[in-house]
């Protein structure tokens, strides 16, 4: 009996080991203007594109594209999912630091601020069933201190 719930016990850890080391937000992004709703105050992002790499129990994400104002979007991070925050470099977003936990294999959350300045959001990216489509939604308060929401649709590729 002891024989069968020991390996009971170590087929769960392997699990959800495995279940929680899966990351389905990996990939190239296609951010769907059509689909999403911008910050309002903000330049609504006209063309961005969002690699999300594994590196060391996180990823490393970089996005490259441009508003609607001409300006240019080009920031790289590599957060691990332990929550810690770490800075984003690079121009066009509106905070300097991210920190990121995994929920599952097809959702994460985050908590995005600005370095001394009044934007804080919260945000959770969900990918579909289907694996096709990630969802990030933000609630906050943006760069003038005034309340907002933003949902952020993206295409895999």
């Amino acid at each position: 009996m002891r024989n069968i719930v020991a390996k009971l016990a170590t087929g769960v850890a392997i699990t959800t080991v495995g279940m929680f080391g899966a990351d389905n937000t990996l990939g190239a992004w296609k951010y769907n203007a059509g689909k999403s709703k911008s910050n309002a105050g903000a330049s609504p992002i006209t063309n961005l594109t969002v690699m999300r790499d594994a590196a060391d129990g996180g990823a490393k994400i970089s996005a490259k594209g441009e508003r609607a104002d001409g300006s240019k979007i080009d920031t790289i991070t590599t957060a691990k999912y332990d929550g810690k925050a770490v800075a984003v470099t690079g121009t066009g977003l509106a905070w300097d630091t991210n920190a990121i936990k995994q929920v599952n294999a097809n959702t994460l959350t985050e908590k995005r601020s600005t370095k001394g300045g009044k934007y804080h959001a919260t945000v959770r990216t969900v990918v579909s069933a289907d694996g096709k489509t990630m969802t990030s939604t933000s609630k906050g308060t943006n760069a003038d201190g005034k309340a907002f929401t933003a949902v952020a649709v993206f295409d895999k590729q």
